[in-house]
């Protein structure tokens, strides 16, 4: 399916109707496959990992540094560390996030879609990159 979609010679739109992470990011055409237009519903998150794993993740790097600084973190400095975490990660996996840094081209409202589908599609024909389709070798 990456496969597939990366060497795609048609247009590529994607609209995030509700989470996009990690792995499904690149097999659901986002940001890396350089869709035309990448819409997004208000209510998404858009990030590279989901949340409970990204807090996780950070949190022992964050441990570990101050371990490494010569400091054991007790029970309550680990519980606040992670609340610090997860609320950070939370706002950061909010769309208006990452449409303020151009990850999102545009953010739809759900009764929207289908209006500003048409219009990206209009737009995304009228120009023809020429580039051949070239498959190559699917690993089965």
């Amino acid at each position: 399916l990456v496969n597939a979609i990366a060497n795609s010679v048609v247009p590529k739109l994607t609209v995030i109707v509700g989470g996009s992470y990690g792995a499904g990011n690149y097999a659901l055409c986002g940001k890396a496959f350089d869709p035309r237009f990448l819409l997004a519903w208000p209510s998404c998150r858009y990030a590279v990992m989901g949340g409970e794993q990204a807090a996780s993740t950070l949190l022992e790097i964050t441990i570990g540094a101050l371990r490494r600084a010569g400091h054991e973190p007790d029970a309550q400095e680990l519980a606040e560390l992670k609340r610090k975490v997860e609320a950070s990660y939370q706002e950061q996996t909010d769309v208006r996030y990452a449409a303020a840094r151009l990850w999102v081209d545009r953010i739809v409202f759900p009764e929207n879609t289908r209006h500003d589908l048409l219009r990206a599609l209009a737009v995304a024909t009228r120009h023809d990159e020429g580039k051949p389709f070239r498959l190559g070798v699917f690993q089965v």
